[in-house]
C-alpha cells in the first residue's frame, strides 16, 4: 500500500494503487474522487491513512494547479502546489499520476514540507520554494532530508521544444535533457534533485524512489490516457 523512504523519520508513505476499494480503471487505491464513486474514494483514504497511524479527518490536501505557490498547510483543501507545517499530527498529502512528489522534514525543528512537481512547477523551482517556506518556519537546509517518489522516467517522457527552451532558459543542467525515442526527453527526477542541491541539501539528503509511474504498481495518467486514479504522498508531523 505504501512505499516508505529510508532517510525520513516522521510518519510518511508514497501509495501504490493497490489494497483499496476502488473499480475499473481506478482499481484499487485510488485518492481522487473527482472521476471515481466518492464513497469508494473515501475509504480508500481512510484504509490508508489509519494505515499510517493518521487521523483521516486531519489531512491538508491541495486543488493542484501546476503552479509553484506554496501554502501553510490547515485540514481541508487549498489551492497550491506545495504546502509546509509545524503542525503535530496533520497530514500534508501530494497527489501525482506521473507528476513527481517531494517530501520533506527537518525532524529537528518539527517540520515537514510536501510538493507537487510536474515540468512547470521543477522549471519554477517548487521543491526549492518548499525548502524557504519551511526555512520561515525554522528549519534549516542542513538539516532537511527530502524524498522524491515515483514519477514518470526519462525514458518515457519525451517533450516538446518549448519545453526544452524552458528548461535552458531557467538555468538547468543540458544532461537533464536527452535525444530519445520521439524527440527531447526531459528527466524531471534529475531536474528536481538539482533544484533540492541549488536549495542547500547535500546529495547525502535526498533520496529516490526511482521508480517510474508508468509501471504497473502506479497510476500514470499519460499511459492511461487521462482516465486514471491518483496516488497520495503523504506526510506529517
Amino acid at each position: 500500500m505504501w512505499l516508505s523512504a529510508p532517510n525520513l523519520t516522521f510518519r510518511h508513505g508514497f501509495s501504490l494503487r493497490h489494497g483499496g476499494v476502488s473499480q475499473g480503471p481506478f482499481a484499487s487505491l485510488n485518492f481522487d474522487d473527482r472521476q471515481d464513486h466518492p464513497l469508494h474514494v473515501a475509504e480508500n483514504r481512510r484504509i490508508a491513512l489509519s494505515a499510517l497511524g493518521f487521523d483521516p479527518d486531519r489531512v491538508a490536501r491541495l486543488e493542484q494547479v501546476h503552479s509553484c505557490e506554496v501554502l501553510t498547510a490547515r485540514p481541508g483543501v487549498q489551492t497550491g502546489d506545495a504546502q509546509v507545517s509545524d503542525v503535530p499530527g496533520l497530514a500534508l498529502a501530494i497527489g501525482t499520476a506521473d507528476c513527481y512528489p517531494i517530501l520533506l522534514e527537518d525532524p529537528e525543528a518539527g517540520i515537514v514540507g510536501a510538493a507537487h512537481a510536474g515540468w512547470r512547477g521543477t522549471v519554477g523551482r517548487i521543491a526549492a520554494r518548499t525548502v524557504e517556506a519551511m526555512q520561515r518556519l525554522g528549519a534549516r537546509p542542513e538539516r532537511i532530508r527530502a524524498a522524491i517518489g515515483p514519477g514518470i522516467s526519462r525514458a518515457q517522457y519525451p517533450v516538446g521544444p518549448e519545453v526544452r527552451a524552458r528548461f535552458l532558459e531557467a538555468g538547468f543542467p543540458e544532461e537533464v535533457l536527452s535525444a530519445g525515442p520521439g524527440g527531447v526527453h526531459l528527466d524531471l527526477l534529475d531536474a528536481n534533485r538539482f533544484v533540492l542541491r541549488e536549495a542547500g541539501l547535500g546529495t547525502d539528503q535526498i533520496w529516490a524512489a526511482n521508480r517510474c509511474s508508468t509501471e504497473a504498481d502506479f497510476f500514470s495518467y499519460r499511459r492511461d490516457a487521462g482516465q486514471t486514479g491518483r496516488m497520495w504522498a503523504v506526510i506529517g508531523a
